[in-house]
């Protein structure tokens, strides 16, 4: 299938910073029209998802968001909005914590925790068993999703023809490292500033969790993964969750066709890492690799005029998601017809 538009950055959003806070900074879009559905966990604890209703047969797309994202990222919205415009279905699954209010139980979400999109996924064939289904994750979504995959091998729902995985981090000890250097830090004081106060409304609910001096001093993401992430969710420290939770050892193991879609610019993840993801990927034939030059992180941004850009990241999704649905659906036809 020919390719609709070839990928070329913007000359107007110049380099991986710039591209990496276009989207959340500038860009302007009408919020995708979604419903809000809370899923209880059997765990105690409950789920938030933000739905687009589509016909019954339809295929959908859940989509899985980055650190701290919200139903607001840029990103998640593009992704909600190229689904609605193909007439599809979609779910945005907010992690632990993300959502409209704090979750109930002591854990949170992490870049390794693969358990709650199994139960969303499984629950999703479940209520679409004739609509094929896709997933797309985001930075630390997309993390997850291709960790969840390497996990499962070939025991997926039938119905789930695809994935599609952006901005990666892939190395989570090397992302931690890259993210603490240089203007890279502003990600780092974004994203630590939410996670701290989180942290201090779940110590005031659970007091064991960490001292509440110990949360106000935290500094870069390690010692926040260090503090909490690590031994809340079973792991030593930060190093050994970053060691377990990092979705390129997994990457050998998928089993369904998917798109990794990452910038060589990216400021949240060392260069490097891509020629260790390409080098594996060349040993699994359902990886499609297209790493381009610059792009930033989650950025993507396109188009020749600075009031006309265009977001090509959704927009390689949908296509690749289209298909590989086109192609399931053409394999179910021929299957048809050599069974008469």
């Amino acid at each position: 299938m020919a390719r609709e538009i070839i990928y070329s950055p913007a000359w107007w959003v110049p380099g991986g910073h710039l591209q990496t806070l276009w989207g959340k900074f500038f860009r302007r879009q009408t919020p995708a029209p979604t419903v809000v559905e809370r899923w209880d966990t059997p765990d105690g604890d409950f789920l938030e998802l933000h739905r687009l209703v589509a016909e019954r047969n339809a295929p959908r797309m859940l989509v899985l968001h980055g650190l701290e994202g919200t139903v607001h990222s840029h990103y998640a919205q593009g992704l909600l909005n190229e689904a609605a415009r193909r007439g599809w279905g979609a779910d945005l699954l907010l992690f632990r914590s993300c959502s409209s209010e704090l979750n109930r139980t002591r854990r949170f979400y992490h870049s390794g925790e693969t358990g709650d999109l199994a139960f969303v996924l499984e629950a999703i064939a479940r209520e679409f068993p004739t609509s094929p289904l896709a997933l797309a994750g985001v930075s630390l979504g997309g993390n997850v999703l291709l960790k969840f995959l390497g996990e499962k091998g070939d025991d997926l729902p039938p119905q789930l023809k695809a994935a599609a995985a952006i901005s990666v981090p892939f190395d989570l000890a090397r992302s931690s490292k890259r993210i603490n250097h240089g203007l890279s830090k502003l990600y780092q004081r974004f994203f630590l500033d939410s996670l701290r106060r989180k942290a201090q409304e779940k110590a005031q609910r659970f007091p064991d969790l960490a001292p509440q001096h110990r949360i106000a001093a935290l500094r870069t993401l390690e010692d926040f993964d260090n503090l909490i992430t690590g031994p809340l969710h079973g792991f030593r420290n930060a190093q050994d969750y970053y060691e377990r939770s990092s979705s390129l050892p997994w990457l050998g193991r998928v089993r369904l066709k998917t798109l990794l879609l990452s910038a060589v610019d990216d400021p949240m993840l060392p260069p490097e890492v891509l020629d260790e993801v390409r080098e594996t990927a060349k040993r699994n034939r359902v990886l499609r690799v297209e790493f381009v030059k610059r792009g930033g992180h989650a950025g993507f941004v396109t188009g020749s005029l600075p009031w006309r850009p265009f977001y090509y990241a959704e927009h390689r999704v949908g296509e690749f998601f289209a298909e590989q649905f086109d192609q399931a659906s053409a394999a179910r036809g021929m299957a048809k017809q050599g069974g008469r």
